[in-house]
C-alpha cells in the first residue's frame, strides 16, 4: 500500500467510524486470535458498506489498516513493508521520519496518541522477551523479519518515546551485488574471498549506517559449508546462508528484579564450549572485546566481528579502551593481544552522496616499538572530474591495491594458496 494512501485512509471519516465500531464490539475479557479480530473487522466493514458505498479496493485497505492498528505495528506497518525504506525513526507519537536511498524524509503519519505508540512498543519488545519501562527505559529488540529496533522511553527521552528501526533486505546483498553497486572493487572482493577461506580473523569497522552488518553477511557466504559457526549478537540480525551447522545466540536483559542478564561476554565464553570452527560477534562495544580477542587467539581462526570507529587507527584505539573497561592489563599487553588476534581490518564509510563504500583493507602486521603496525593493502581513490575538482553530487572512485605486499602469509600457505598469485594482489 502506498504511504499517501495510508495517510488518506487514517484521516478518513469512514475509517474512524469503522474503527470505533470494531472497538465497541471487542469484549476486553476475551482473548481473540488474529483470525477472529480479522473476521470482526471484515464484518464491520461489510456492514458499513451496506450503509454507504465503499469500493472493494478501499474496503481491503481499511481492513488492513485497522488490523495493523490492532495486531501489528499500526501506522508503521506500511513503512516496514516498504522495501525502499531502510530506516524508520519515531520521535514521539507525532513525528515519523524514514530513510530512503541514504536520505531522510519526514512522513505525514502519526500515531493517534502516545499511549498507542507505547502499546506498539510493548508489543515489539514482549515478542523477544525484553522489558522496557520507566525504570528500565532503554532496550534493543528486533521484529519478526529481523529488523533491529532500539527504544528509549521518557524520562530519558524528553520528546516522548523514541523508536529507531533498522531494516535489512529479505535477501542479504552478496559480494557480487556489492561489486555491481560500486561499494567494493572486483579485485578486492576476490582478495577477501581468499582471506575468509584461508581463515584470517577479520574486523569490520565503520560509522553508524556504513554497512558493517551488510559486509559481514556478504563475507559469510565465503565460509565453507562444512564448518560449525557460532553467531553472537545483542539482537539477532545476521542472515548467514550456506552454512547448515550454525548456532545463533542472543543476549538477554535482566528481569524486573535485576537478575538473569546474559551478556555478549557470557555468550562468548559459552561458545568456546560448543566446538566452534568460527565465532562471529555481531558487534563489540565494551569489555567483551577482550573475550573476542582471546577466542581469536585460541584456535578459532576465521572469526569475524564489527565495531564503530571513524578510521582503521581509531578502531585500534577503541579496542584498547574496550579491553581496559573489563580488565586491568598493561596497555602493552592489550596491544600485543590485538596485534596477534586480528589479521585484517576493513573500514567502511558513508560518502557525501549518501552511498556506502569500502574505503580501506589493511593488514595488522605486528606490535613493534610500542605501536601496532598496519599495512594498507587496498585504499579507496576518488576520481576527479575534468577540471581537477570532485563532483559534489556523486562520488566516483575505486578501491585500489596500494602495491604493498601482504606480509603475514602463513595462513594462505596452510590453505594451499600460492602467495605469488593471491587474487587481487597477483604480480602485474
Amino acid at each position: 500500500m502506498l504511504i499517501y494512501e495510508v495517510i488518506c485512509i487514517y484521516n478518513s471519516e469512514i475509517f474512524e467510524q469503522i474503527r470505533e465500531d470494531v472497538n465497541n464490539s471487542i469484549d476486553i475479557s476475551k482473548d481473540y486470535s488474529d483470525d477472529e479480530i480479522l473476521d470482526l473487522i471484515e464484518e464491520k466493514v461489510m456492514q458499513k458498506g451496506r450503509e454507504t458505498y465503499i469500493s472493494i479496493d478501499l474496503k481491503k485497505k481499511i481492513i488492513n489498516s485497522i488490523f495493523n492498528s490492532k495486531r501489528r505495528l499500526d501506522v508503521l506497518q506500511p513503512l516496514v513493508d516498504d522495501a525502499s525504506v531502510t530506516e524508520i525513526m519515531i520521535n514521539g507519537f507525532e513525528n515519523i521520519f524514514v530513510e530512503r536511498e541514504g536520505r531522510i524524509y519526514r512522513e505525514n503519519l502519526k500515531f493517534e496518541s502516545e499511549e498507542k505508540l507505547f502499546n506498539v512498543i510493548q508489543g515489539i519488545v514482549s515478542k523477544v522477551n525484553r522489558i522496557v519501562n520507566e525504570s528500565s527505559p532503554i532496550v534493543d529488540a528486533r521484529l519478526q523479519d529481523g529488523s533491529r529496533v532500539n527504544v528509549v522511553l521518557p524520562p530519558i527521552a524528553l520528546n516522548g518515546p523514541i523508536v529507531t528501526i533498522r531494516k535489512f533486505p529479505d535477501n542479504p546483498l552478496t559480494m557480487d551485488k556489492l561489486v555491481e553497486l560500486g561499494a567494493i572493487s572486483k579485485e578486492a572482493c576476490r582478495f577477501l574471498e581468499v582471506l575468509v577461506k584461508a581463515r584470517y580473523n577479520i574486523f569490520i569497522a565503520g560509522s553508524t549506517g556504513s554497512g558493517k552488518t551488510t559486509i559481514l553477511n556478504a563475507l559469510s557466504n565465503f565460509i565453507p559449508s562444512d564448518e560449525r559457526i557460532i553467531t553472537i549478537e545483542d539482537s539477532a540480525e545476521l542472515k548467514i546462508t550456506g552454512v547448515s551447522n550454525i548456532v545463533r545466540l542472543e543476549t538477554r536483559n535482566s528481569n524486573t528484579e535485576g537478575k538473569g542478564e546474559i551478556t555478549v561476554r557470557d555468550l562468548i565464553k559459552a561458545s568456546l564450549r560448543m566446538r566452534p570452527d568460527r565465532i562471529i560477534v555481531g558487534e563489540v562495544r565494551g569489555a567483551e572485546a577482550l573475550d573476542m580477542l582471546q577466542a581469536m587467539n585460541t584456535g578459532h581462526d576465521g572469526s569475524i566481528s564489527t565495531g564503530h570507529a571513524n578510521s582503521t587507527e581509531d578502531m585500534l584505539r577503541r579496542l584498547e579502551t574496550m579491553v581496559l573497561c573489563g580488565a586491568s592489563l598493561p596497555l602493552e599487553a592489550i596491544r600485543q593481544q590485538i596485534a596477534s588476534a586480528i589479521d585484517i581490518i576493513i573500514f567502511l564509510g558513508r560518502m557525501r552522496d549518501k552511498s556506502r563504500k569500502m574505503l580501506e583493507i589493511s593488514e595488522v602486521v605486528d606490535y613493534k616499538e610500542g605501536r601496532i603496525r598496519l599495512n594498507p593493502l587496498f585504499l579507496f581513490e576518488e576520481e576527479e572530474v575534468g577540471d581537477g575538482t570532485r563532483s559534489k553530487d556523486f562520488v566516483k572512485g575505486y578501491l585500489k591495491w596500494t602495491g604493498n605486499k601482504m606480509m603475514n602469509t602463513a595462513k594462505l600457505k596452510m590453505a594451499g594458496y600460492n602467495t605469488e598469485q593471491i587474487p587481487g594482489l597477483e604480480k602485474r
